[in-house]
């Protein structure tokens, strides 16, 4: 009988492009988890969690675990709603966004696009689009802002390569205070064409110390590739005491030469439309959450194991998830595609696989997080949203597996509280500031 159903699934998958589960993952469903709330993996015990990892992520597993470490596992699908104004928004505009030509996004104001328990993801063929901007649009408070720590790691050992700094991103149109979303169809300022505004300032190292760095990312990306426009993005350069401007195909060249991309940050910070867009499946899957670590700007001391690389000294969660994949529709993009597992509830990344134009596995992704309902002294509500619920992201780590290369970007202070006037946010994205007082 169990292979019997195994076989059917395994028919209907291939039919419908899904992700076939694993012989341990069809076990794992009929018996449940082999761990339970409150215990703490060991290296000898990580078997229990394979049924519920990616088998990209199982079969990479000595960069992740290792000989001393101690996974604590949390509770199981804890609830990590949204801000209820982020809930009222989706609610009031149910049913208005709508997947337009090309994988675009027409006429969204707030919220969810796409109230995610609707969407199914075998059964509609846009399901891949409307989750992703679901997650394009996911619960974030007013954006980021945050002290980051950027290490470079090749085979366990940390290189001179970093960056530290500071970076803040704010949410410039489809807000869900009721003073702009009543008033302004959700715009921080009348007549915004602005989605969004990330700013970056280096600090460390000294032959670094200056770099500063701003991108526009406009509501106009939402639309088809043919009338989309792209990120502006500036950075002002110390040595030439200057401004630049970068190339929007920069964004997928790697970092400095490291590992990252701007658009692996958080698994997928890319413009939606230029990519299409498929949903493989739904699964139970163990991930870092809601960590207990305090590394950078807190400490510089956490173990991140041998290779520099892993949480598993941290709390593990067992989540409901969505994998979803994109395949460029630029032909000169360095990766074939991505397969992307995403919180169900929060639409936070948990894992993604980056595979190169041969179809090979090169880069895994992976993130940790922190509860703003815990900690409410380093994220703070604010007028129109007193109350942040947001699991906020805090660290992204990539791992090279072709080359045993890797990067951390910790950022455990991370949080989405807004700077206290207009006025501020005005000075703060001006891109005269990269050079004022220079």
């Amino acid at each position: 009988m169990l292979f019997a159903r195994r076989y059917r699934f395994a028919w209907a998958a291939a039919v419908l492009g899904l992700a076939t589960p694993t012989l341990a993952q069809e076990d794992a469903t009929v018996t449940g988890p082999a761990f339970k709330e409150g215990d703490v993996i060991t290296y000898d015990k990580i078997e229990a969690l394979r049924p519920y990892l990616p088998e990209e992520f199982w079969a990479n597993r000595d960069f992740f675990f290792y000989e001393g470490m101690k996974l604590e596992i949390g509770p199981s699908h804890r609830d990590y709603s949204q801000a209820k104004e982020f809930i009222a928004a989706t609610e009031r505009f149910k049913g208005q966004a709508r997947i337009g030509p090309d994988d675009s996004l027409e006429n969204y104001t707030a919220g969810e696009p796409f109230p995610i328990d609707e969407v199914d993801c075998t059964g509609d063929p846009q399901a891949g689009t409307k989750i992703i901007w679901d997650f394009d649009y996911r619960w974030r408070g007013d954006g980021t802002q945050t002290h980051f720590f950027y290490s470079y790691w090749d085979r366990g050992e940390q290189l001179p390569l970093y960056y530290e700094g500071t970076s803040k991103r704010i949410q410039l149109a489809h807000r869900v205070e009721a003073e702009y979303l009543d008033k302004q169809d959700g715009d921080l300022f009348r007549g915004e064409k602005r989605k969004n505004a990330f700013g970056v300032e280096v600090t460390a190292p000294f032959d670094a110390r200056g770099i500063a760095l701003m991108t526009y990312r406009y509501k106009a990306a939402d639309n088809p590739q043919a009338e989309s426009k792209n990120d502006d993005t500036w950075v002002y350069v110390p040595t030439l005491r200057r401004v630049r401007r970068i190339s929007t195909a920069q964004r997928t060249d790697a970092v400095s030469g490291t590992d990252f991309t701007f658009d692996d940050l958080f698994s997928f910070s890319g413009i939606v439309p230029q990519y299409t867009w498929q949903c493989l499946g739904e699964m139970e899957i163990i991930a870092p959450m809601n960590s207990k670590v305090r590394a950078y700007p807190y400490t510089k001391d956490h173990n991140f194991g041998p290779y520099g690389l892993s949480y598993a000294d941290d709390n593990w969660e067992l989540r409901h998830a969505l994998k979803i994949r994109f395949v460029p529709k630029n032909p000169d993009h360095p990766y074939h595609h991505k397969d992307i597992y995403i919180d169900k509830q929060t639409l936070n990344p948990l894992y993604s696989f980056a595979y190169d134009q041969k179809e090979e596995l090169w880069k895994i992704l992976w993130h940790n997080n922190r509860w703003s309902e815990d900690d409410r002294d380093y994220y703070q509500g604010w007028d129109g949203v007193p109350e942040p619920r947001d699991l906020h992201v805090v660290s992204d780590i990539i791992a090279n597996i072709q080359t045993g290369t890797g990067n951390r970007i910790e950022f455990w202070d991370n949080h989405g509280t807004p700077l206290k006037s207009k006025g501020k946010v005005r000075r703060y994205i001006d891109v005269g500031r990269l050079t004022r007082g220079r």
